[in-house]
């Protein structure tokens, strides 16, 4: 059996449609014909039914379709395991990582691990932190980082820092709240932890503010870059542009002082997930 008339099947049950399945698998309607003739000839079964230009499952497509399914995915798999094998890996560590901290303090800590542990191979899923511990509890990673604590039972969440939030506008604004309050608008709801509660001691204290709903991260830094806002974001995500020169971090006159929490998530507590918790202790 060729895998590929295995795939060919399971993209042609999606549609229905062999035009469809050609565009997504980049061949012609002729190969997807002959693939599913082939493997139609291998089973001695239709797996497909035909009326005039349509096609739909036939009952033993419907009932080989899982086991095809299954196939494909011990195939793809097993490839991935194998290729992991020549790189000199033996385990393998998945983390679920909100995109502020992916992009903030996660990459010299990874640095760290692999350097520690190199035959540790690594991978990444980038996702919001609502969805982190979902991620950890369904066995789709190992070991998260969020921004918020998760609502999941079965999982094991530990606050592992916490980092004052600063009012950040563009190098040379003048240093003051209320004036930049005033010049500029306030781009907000880019954290998912302190918002509604920040929002609130704004407009109680500058009830003439401006905002814009900006809700990533990284595209409010380029805003405040450009000249286009200010917002209040967690000091290590903008601490190598403070350095820099980049931006400035404005002095808190009349808002609260807040803080925003990085939350370790567990489940499993494997050798990897305890090795890359030690490390990540050791950075903080």
């Amino acid at each position: 059996m060729d895998i590929k008339w295995l795939k060919t099947f399971v993209i042609g049950a999606k549609y229905e449609n062999f035009r469809q399945a050609s565009e997504e698998l980049f061949l012609t309607q002729p190969a997807i014909t002959k693939h599913i003739q082939r493997l139609e000839q291998l089973l001695h079964v239709k797996l497909f039914e035909r009326d005039g230009k349509n096609i739909y499952l036939s009952s033993a497509g419907h009932s080989f379709l899982p086991f095809a399914k299954e196939l494909l995915k011990k195939y793809e798999q097993g490839l991935g395991e194998f290729e992991s094998w020549k790189q000199g890996y033996n385990r393998k560590l998945t983390i679920a990582t909100a995109p502020q901290i992916a992009s903030s303090f996660l990459p010299p800590i990874v640095r760290q691990f692999v350097e520690e542990f190199p035959k540790i191979e690594i991978i990444i899923n980038v996702v919001s932190s609502y969805e982190v511990g979902e991620e950890v509890s369904t066995g789709k990673a190992d070991i998260g980082l969020s921004r918020i604590s998760p609502i999941q039972a079965n999982i094991h969440c530990e606050k592992i820092h916490e980092d004052n939030v600063v009012l950040v506008a563009p190098f040379g604004a003048i240093e003051h709240e209320e004036e930049v309050l005033k010049k500029y608008r306030v781009m907000t709801h880019n954290h998912p932890e302190y918002w509604d509660e920040l929002l609130l001691d704004i407009k109680n204290n500058y009830p003439f503010v401006r905002t814009m709903n900006v809700n990533q991260m990284e595209i409010t830094k380029r805003f405040i870059e450009h000249g286009l806002g200010v917002s209040y974001l967690p000091y290590s995500l903008v601490k190598q542009e403070i350095d820099i020169n980049k931006f400035i971090a404005v002095k808190n006159d009349k808002i609260n002082q807040l803080t925003s929490s990085t939350y370790v998530v567990t489940k499993v507590q494997t050798d990897e997930v305890i090795n890359f918790y030690q490390v990540l202790k050791e950075a903080f």
